[in-house]
């Protein structure tokens, strides 16, 4: 069974994009335009790993960290950051990697592949 990519993002491009290459390399994915989103698909979908956008009209990128966190069931969850915020590397300090747009896909699918296989 494929492993599952929540894609975390306001701009339908980036998702598309993201759920495109993801898929490509093996990964089904689900999606969210914003945290409050989020957590609704992460209830249902249970992702192996999230990758979140920061900065989203809606609920900010870490106040649905903040939230996930705060479910036991759902606090392992590994997220990777992509951002265009500079700076983001801080926002979520337990982030397994903090990625600035536009990024390097080969890069992005490493961290992926090195977390969750």
């Amino acid at each position: 069974m494929a492993k599952k990519i929540l894609i975390v993002d306001d701009d339908p491009n980036i998702v598309t994009y993201l759920e495109d290459f993801f898929g490509d390399n093996g990964y089904d994915t689900c999606s969210a335009t914003d945290g409050s989103e989020a957590m609704a698909v992460v209830k249902k979908e249970k992702p192996d790993l999230i990758t979140l956008d920061l900065e989203m009209p809606e609920e900010w990128g870490p106040r649905f960290y903040r939230k996930l966190v705060k479910e036991e069931e759902f606090r392992k969850i590994p997220v990777i950051v992509i951002s265009g915020l500079t700076g983001s590397k801080y926002a979520i300090q337990k982030a397994v990697a903090s990625i600035t747009k536009p990024f390097d896909r080969d890069k992005l699918l490493a961290i992926v592949k090195d977390v969750i296989g």
